[in-house]
């Protein structure tokens, strides 16, 4: 059962490793949206700021 770490309220019930992996990520909408454009495949990509000068995301 998955529930907010600081309310103590039920947010639903997700399977054993879904609920793992939420707790890893520690209740951090960012840290799943980072978890999340890394399995996209965003997280490494280069932005192109000037020609021929890309800036890679830290």
């Amino acid at each position: 059962m998955d529930h907010c770490h600081g309310t103590g309220r039920v947010r639903g019930v997700p399977c054993f490793n879904c609920d793992g992996g939420l707790g890893r990520l520690r209740d951090d909408p960012d840290a799943a949206h980072r978890a999340a454009d890394y399995l996209e495949g965003n997280a490494w990509k280069p932005t192109l700021v000037a020609p021929g000068v890309y800036q890679l995301p830290s």
